[in-house]
């Protein structure tokens, strides 16, 4: 809850008049709790889980001929049902380990220094912060990820997330208990060693899980962000996690993919992509050349 019980209040003690954003956050904020404003978290995640997913979720139930070319496991497709089941299954892990977890967990946000004060960050710190944040996950979630494909952790607990060898945006937050449990750690982390804002930390949670939605999509389009931030795993990186299935040993990165190319655990993925680019050129050529004897022969005649 902020200190300040009025505008003018506000301004006296920042010595400036507040910006358009800072009297938003103070008009909505100031007769708040931070345990109240924390627990926004809950809200945005169902939100997240129960939206995000839906527009290609719909396409691909309506056999949309327009993006089918754009997914990386065209033969495989998914019924109404078994989408509904993934959902279901998500929103009883959200409502009895996700949810509770967030309930609490607020004293530990208390603790590393999350505010909910004026002045609000500027956007630079903002952008900063949450690149510190994927950062920071991406590698320790990268040798948990690891640790998780381990006989005994694939067995007991990671196996639950890869019953999706072609994975779909509500299979994101798909997993075992004691994998939801797990995974916060890293997502944590960065918070901790780089407390911000509570605004920050919104974007935060929030911009991760849509990552992991897009991530677990299925589709590898043209405007997809690994085509514009170098070292961005994506759809296409990830797919292939859950192709190979159990036995497999690479692409554990979640979000980057520098820590797979550095520690050689993508030698599978990217030889299996310079197959595919020779069977395409291989493919392309045939057709060329078809075309260019068909054009001879209708010459001659």
């Amino acid at each position: 809850m902020l200190p300040f019980h009025s505008l003018s209040a506000a301004q006296a003690s920042l010595g400036r008049n507040l910006t358009f954003f800072e009297t938003l956050w103070f008009n909505y904020s100031h007769d708040k709790s931070d345990y109240f404003l924390f627990c926004h978290n809950i809200l945005f995640l169902f939100l997240i889980f129960s939206f995000i997913p839906l527009p290609l979720i719909f396409l691909e139930l309506l056999h949309a001929s327009g993006i089918r070319k754009y997914k990386i496991q065209p033969k495989v497709r998914l019924p109404f049902n078994e989408i509904f089941r993934c959902y279901k299954d998500v929103m009883r892990m959200f409502f009895l380990v996700v949810g509770p977890l967030q309930l609490v967990s607020f004293p530990s946000i208390k603790m590393i220094g999350i505010r909910t004060g004026l002045p609000l960050p500027s956007g630079f710190e903002i952008v900063s912060q949450l690149v510190v944040y994927f950062m920071v996950e991406d590698y320790t979630n990268y040798w948990i990820h690891r640790f998780l494909h381990c006989k005994w952790g694939y067995e007991k607990i990671h196996c639950v997330h890869h019953e999706y060898t072609a994975p779909i945006g509500f299979a994101a937050p798909y997993a075992h208990w004691a994998e939801v449990l797990i995974l916060g750690i890293p997502s944590f982390l960065g918070p901790a060693m780089v407390p911000g804002h509570m605004i920050t930390f919104w974007l935060w949670i929030a911009l991760r899980q849509i990552e992991a939605i897009d991530t677990h999509s299925g589709y590898d389009f043209p405007w997809s962000l690994t085509k514009f931030i170098p070292f961005y795993g994506g759809a296409d990186h990830h797919d292939y996690h859950h192709y190979v299935g159990g036995q497999s040993h690479s692409n554990f990165a979640s979000v980057f993919t520098y820590c797979d190319y550095i520690y050689g655990t993508d030698k599978g993925y990217r030889y299996q992509k310079k197959i595919l680019q020779k069977l395409k050129e291989e493919v392309k050529n045939s057709e060329e050349s078809s075309y260019y004897n068909t054009a001879q022969n209708v010459k001659s005649d």
